[in-house]
Parts: C-alpha cells; sequence; structure tokens
C-alpha cells in the first residue's frame, strides 16, 4: 500500500495514457466518438495481485499459520533433549509457641526461609519419537494451505479485475448507446423543421436520450462499485478518487487449447488443497504410530540440585533456647561426673560449661559461640544450605490401564481412515471441479462467437431502421428498438466475453497454476 501510495505522486504528474483498452474489442466498438476522461492513476492486475498479496487481511491470517508450524517442528525435536526448570522461593512464618507435650510450652520465633531447586527432567516414548514425522507432515500441510490461499486469492483478485473491466466496457456501450440516441435526436428535430416529422417523434427521441443517460449513470456507478470491491480485497484504500482510477490491463480472446486430462492431472498433482489433505494424511499416520507405540516401554530419567536457608528474626530467642540446651547438657555433665566420682570410677576431667559453649559461670553463651550463632543465623536469602544431588532413572511399562490404550489406537486408526477417505473425496471433487470448469470455459467461449454474430445483426438492423427513417418508409419507433437491440446484443457481448475470462480464472483455481 505504501510503495502504491509513494508513487502516487509521480504518476499524477506525468502525463497518463488514454483509458484502459481491452484488446477483445468489446470495449473499443463504435466508441471512437466518445471522449473518455484518462485515469489519474493506473492498475495493472500484476500491481493488484502484488498489492492483494501485502495487505489482503484474510490472507495475510493464513500466513500467520506459518510460524506455529514451524515452531512445531522445531519443539518436536526439543523434545529429545532434557527439560531445565530453574525455581526460587522467599518464605516467612510468624512467631507462636509450640506444644512439648505434657503441658510444656516453648515460645518460637518468626524466620525466614528461602531456596532454590535446579532440575533435569527427560523422557522418551513412542510419541516423541514420532514427533518430528508428524510435526513436519503438520508444517506441510500448512505450507500448502498458504499456497492454496495464495490460489485463491489470485483467482479472486484475478476475477474483480475481470469485473471491473466488463462494468468498464458496459460503461463504453451505455455511453456509445447515448451517442446513437443524440444522433437520432438531432435527426428528429430536423425531420420535424422541414415537416417529415411530427412533435411526437421528437418527444420520443428526447425520452430515450433521457433513458440512455440514467443508464449511463447507473452503469458509471456499478464500474465504481466494483473498483471499490476490488481494492476492498486487496486489503487497500483508494488513493485518489475512484473514478479516477483506470485499469491498464487487457485480455484478449483467444482459443482454449487446453486437454481435460492434461488438466486433471496436473490438478491431482498440484492442487493446494488436495496437496494439504495428503500432508494431513500423512500426520494422521504418525499420530496412529505414536498411539501403538503407547505399548512400549517410556524411559525418564530425573535430577536435580536444590538448597535453602532459614533466619530466625528474634536472635534473643535462638541465643536464649541455646543457652538453655547447653546448661542442661552442662548440668547433664556435671551430674555424670559427680555420679562416677561417688562410684570410685573416677571423675570427668574437663570443663562442663566451656564444652557445651557456656562462659565459666555457666549463666551465659560464650561470647564467641553467641557470635557464632548470630553469624549462621544471618543466612536469609543466598547464603544456602546446598541439598545432595539426586538422580533418578526409571523405566516404565504399563500392562493394564483398562483399555486405554486400545481405545487411542482404534482411534487413532480411525483418523487415518478418515484422511484416506478425505483425500479420495477431495481427489473425486477436484476432477470433477477442472471438469465442469473446462466445459464452462468451451461454453463460454463458444457463446463469444454466437454474441458476434448477433451483435453484427443488430448493427445492420440498426442501419437499415435508420436508413429508412432518413428516407421516410420507416417510424421512430422501429429506429428505437433496434437501438436497444443493439444496446442489449453489445452488452451481451461483453458479458459473453468476459465470462469466458471468468472462467478460465475458475479453472486456473480448480487446477491449482495459472495456466496463461
Amino acid at each position: 500500500m505504501n510503495r502504491w501510495l509513494g508513487s502516487l505522486a509521480l504518476v499524477c504528474l506525468l502525463p497518463t495514457p488514454g483509458g484502459a483498452q481491452d484488446t477483445t474489442s468489446a470495449r473499443r466498438a463504435d466508441t471512437s466518438t466518445v471522449t473518455v476522461p484518462a485515469p489519474a492513476v493506473t492498475l495493472s492486475l500484476q500491481e493488484a495481485l502484488q498489492q492483494a498479496r501485502a495487505n489482503s487481511p484474510a490472507y495475510r491470517q493464513i500466513l500467520n499459520d506459518a510460524a506455529p508450524a514451524r515452531w512445531g517442528v522445531r519443539n518436536a525435536y526439543a523434545n529429545f533433549l532434557p527439560s531445565v526448570n530453574v525455581a526460587g522461593d522467599l518464605g516467612y512464618i510468624g512467631a507462636g509457641q509450640a506444644n512439648l507435650g505434657g503441658g510444656f510450652i516453648s515460645p518460637t520465633s518468626a524466620f525466614l526461609t528461602s531456596g532454590y531447586s535446579l532440575g533435569l527432567s527427560w523422557q522418551l516414548d513412542g510419541r516423541v519419537i514420532s514427533g518430528p514425522g508428524q510435526q513436519k507432515a503438520l508444517r506441510k500441510a500448512t505450507e500448502e494451505d498458504i499456497s492454496g490461499a495464495g490460489i485463491n486469492l489470485r483467482a479472486d483478485i484475478t476475477t474483480q479485475y475481470l469485473n471491473v473491466l466488463q462494468a468498464s466496457a458496459q460503461v463504453g456501450v451505455a455511453r456509445q448507446q447515448v451517442v446513437r440516441n443524440v444522433d437520432f435526436l438531432n435527426l428528429a428535430q430536423a425531420r420535424y423543421q422541414v415537416g417529415q416529422a411530427t412533435l411526437l417523434d421528437v418527444r420520443q427521441a428526447e425520452v430515450i436520450k433521457g433513458q440512455s443517460d440514467v443508464a449511463l449513470l447507473r452503469a458509471t456507478q456499478l464500474e465504481n462499485e466494483a473498483k471499490l470491491e476490488l481494492l476492498r480485497r486487496m486489503g487497500v484504500e483508494p488513493p485518489v478518487a475512484i473514478h479516477q482510477i483506470g485499469l491498464s490491463d487487457s485480455f484478449p480472446v483467444t482459443a482454449p487449447d487446453f486437454q481435460l486430462t492434461d488438466l486433471q492431472s496436473m490438478a491431482d498433482e498440484q492442487n493446494p488443497l488436495l496437496r494439504s489433505l495428503r500432508a494431513r494424511q500423512d500426520a494422521s499416520t504418525w499420530n496412529a504410530r505414536a498411539a501403538r507405540s503407547e505399548f512400549l516401554p517410556t524411559l525418564s530419567l530425573q535430577a536435580g540440585w536444590s538448597g535453602f536457608t532459614q533466619e530466625y528474626t528474634d536472635e534473643g530467642l535462638l541465643l536464649n533456647s541455646t543457652l538453655s540446651g547447653a546448661q542442661s547438657n552442662a548440668a547433664r555433665c556435671r551430674y555424670d561426673d559427680q555420679v562416677r566420682t561417688a562410684l570410685g570410677l573416677g571423675g570427668q576431667v574437663g570443663d562442663c560449661f566451656g564444652a557445651f559453649g557456656l562462659n565459666g559461670s555457666g549463666t551465659a553463651l560464650d561470647d564467641q559461640v553467641a557470635r557464632q550463632i548470630r553469624e549462621s543465623n544471618n543466612a536469609f536469602p543466598f547464603d544456602y544450605t546446598g541439598q545432595p544431588f539426586q538422580a533418578n532413572l526409571r523405566i516404565s511399562l504399563p500392562i493394564f490401564t483398562g483399555f486405554s490404550r486400545s481405545l487411542r489406537v482404534s482411534q487413532a486408526r480411525a483418523q487415518e481412515q478418515d484422511a484416506d477417505e478425505d483425500v479420495r473425496a477431495r481427489r473425486l471433487q477436484v476432477r470433477s471441479d477442472v471438469h465442469a470448469r473446462f466445459l464452462a470455459m468451451q461454453t463460454s467461449y463458444q457463446a463469444i462467437a454466437v454474441q458476434e454474430a448477433n451483435r453484427a445483426s443488430a448493427r445492420d438492423q440498426l442501419r437499415l431502421a435508420q436508413d429508412r427513417y432518413r428516407l421516410g418508409a420507416g417510424t421512430s419507433l422501429e429506429v428505437s428498438d433496434a437501438q436497444n437491440a443493439v444496446q442489449q446484443a453489445e452488452g451481451d457481448y461483453v458479458n459473453a466475453v468476459y465470462d469466458y475470462h471468468k472462467a478460465v480464472a475458475a479453472l486456473e483455481a480448480a487446477v491449482g497454476r495459472p495456466l496463461r
């Protein structure tokens, strides 16, 4: 869109060619006397297709599926590698009381906690092994979907481009009819002035001329609407007034030289929707293999490292608890020493207070011990205490799972068979579509010759009616009827020409590739 708008300024400054001409001669027939304003911007079919590929919302939505499909393949291969998980946590436990039983209750300090863990996990089973094949098939199906969307986009834009050309050609037919009716009105007025016609003839010619003016306005409106629809399908907005946009391509009528068998063979190989279904058929085959692999063993590995911290917020309570425990141990030490002395076994040599971190009097913790307790308590949040490395290798083989594995195998097999039938049904549909559109193309081409003969006959009829009217042997009604017949014949000829071109575009969409 930006490139098209960027070139608009340059195009507007340069001399522009005349109105877009159709080499079918349907549009330029009998229009040499009509002045058609030159378009400010011209648009070729190739430019329209490029803009549509870059801006069409529907097409871009299909393109968005490509990235997930590629990541699906990468994920399937990555499943052969171990998964790595890192976790960390922070915690807080408030102060309270601990019931020690027997009516003894001890106050507890609030404390902070933190921890970490680093773990590896790995598993190998049938689904992991079949994963890459299945994801590659799905990626292939997505690529074919994108290709099919491109074919459909080309057919859609080409058909609408032809609709615009067809509407423009109908404008030319309507404009030529205005010219004929102006000539007829001038002739009626001239005959009236010399007394060879009545005022009724003049009024009738004026009415006919006014009707052709209205028909021209409506034909122009239809042309503008067709242009707007083309731009909408391209995904862009009009860069200038819609009547200033003209189409530059033409489509000559050439005899079709396609062979039905060749077209059907090409469709079997190149139709994107059929190719997409075949890729999904491969994916369903891999899925069935994965389901059957559930009867095989599963190998898994778990390994990890972890650590934790715990810090009391009330150091006084921690020191008092440590002091109480040390004093109890020291008292037990002194009691044992006294018993051994009383029994003549010899007293214990050593300092019971110092052995348990008490000062000389046993009433408080030694300063160095208290300092070590405070330092060891200052662990939150990153002074972790590491835990031993853990690893576990496991092989599992479920013996009986309530026929769940058999159910999944049966479902996967049914999906595989459904995919086979989808491919077969689509192939039949594609061949039928190609055949039908091939016949429609032939019929449209034959209709051109018939409509061309009708147009020539209608022109002869008009010439004869005009000659008779000039000589006074005919009536104005004969001329009016002949002019209407010419307009109808020329319009039918235009429709036949563009019906043929659209039939070729539909055939290209069915085959899955351009044919011209």
